[in-house]
């Protein structure tokens, strides 16, 4: 081997990608050369996680009350730095931005959770935006609901879907916390919501084909979390002031099956559209 494969490689990134080091590094603690290696690492891996959406559970157990899994939140974000879920209990919603995951509680707060936290149902990706537009003109939700479907180039795939930026007004709700085997739909009637106004924030989430509505909530699925990290939840309404969409089209999909006794033994009876309908929307 020469002595020039050696030498050191000087690269010069785009400024926007130094800019998401620089915010990533901020947040997790970790020096912008390694997580610059780490991406890199997962770029050039054999490809079985790449561009994927990774669902630790079947939609359809949350459905039937199965609400403990094993799976740690520290598999989670070995599977994806962004997405969206719940935890253990149900207790409360999750967010993954950047590679960190929040618990937003039914308080409305958010909290920052550790590795050793269980999930029955998450879903992550790697996220890297394949088109972004900057929204600088006011939408109210339906503006919204009406923009991002021109946004996809076939509703029949999966996106990951990042909103970042002002927002006039976001109403969330977050499920409290709830023992197992009671419906999720139920469950969803009592939600407690919240509101917030003229703040900066994220939506994080996933547009999922319906015919997938078995495995994933289908249509558009988003959570909310401020810039500030101390609250949000699940999307319910927004109207954004000054917002960039970023669109990464996922081609694969790679399902976690548990092997928990709930599991295993659940019957799937549920309407599994009509209650993600109530529940989720």
């Amino acid at each position: 081997m020469s002595r020039e494969s050696h030498a050191p490689l000087q690269l010069e990134l785009p400024p926007e990608v130094i800019d998401r080091l620089r915010l990533r590094a901020e947040a997790t603690g970790v020096r912008i050369e390694q997580l610059a290696e780490e991406a890199l690492r997962r770029e050039l891996a054999d490809g079985r996680r790449h561009n994927t959406v990774y669902v630790s559970a079947p939609v359809n157990a949350l459905l039937e009350g199965i609400y403990q899994e094993d799976t740690t939140v520290g598999a989670i974000r070995q599977r994806g730095d962004f997405g969206l879920g719940t935890f253990n209990q149900l207790d409360g919603e999750m967010v993954v931005l950047d590679g960190r995951v929040f618990q937003l509680k039914s308080d409305g707060r958010a909290y920052a959770v550790d590795d050793e936290e269980r999930t029955p149902f998450a879903c992550v990706t790697f996220f890297s935006a394949d088109s972004s537009e900057r929204i600088e003109r006011p939408l109210d939700y339906a503006g919204l609901n009406d923009l991002l479907p021109r946004m996809l180039p076939s509703l029949n795939m999966l996106y990951a879907i990042r909103i970042q930026g002002h927002f006039d007004y976001v109403r969330t709700r977050s499920v409290p916390r709830q023992e197992s085997y009671r419906p999720l739909v139920e469950v969803a009637r009592e939600q407690p919501e919240f509101e917030f106004h003229d703040l900066r924030g994220t939506l994080a989430g996933f547009w999922t084909p319906e015919f997938m509505s078995q495995i994933t909530v289908p249509g558009y699925h988003l959570h909310f979390l401020t810039d500030a990290l101390d609250s949000g939840g699940h999307l319910l309404e927004c109207r954004t002031c000054d917002v960039e969409i970023a669109i990464q089209h996922v081609p694969s999909l790679e399902l976690g099956l548990p092997v928990t006794l709930d599991y295993l033994t659940a019957e799937f009876t549920r309407n599994a559209e009509e209650d993600l309908e109530e529940a989720e929307r």
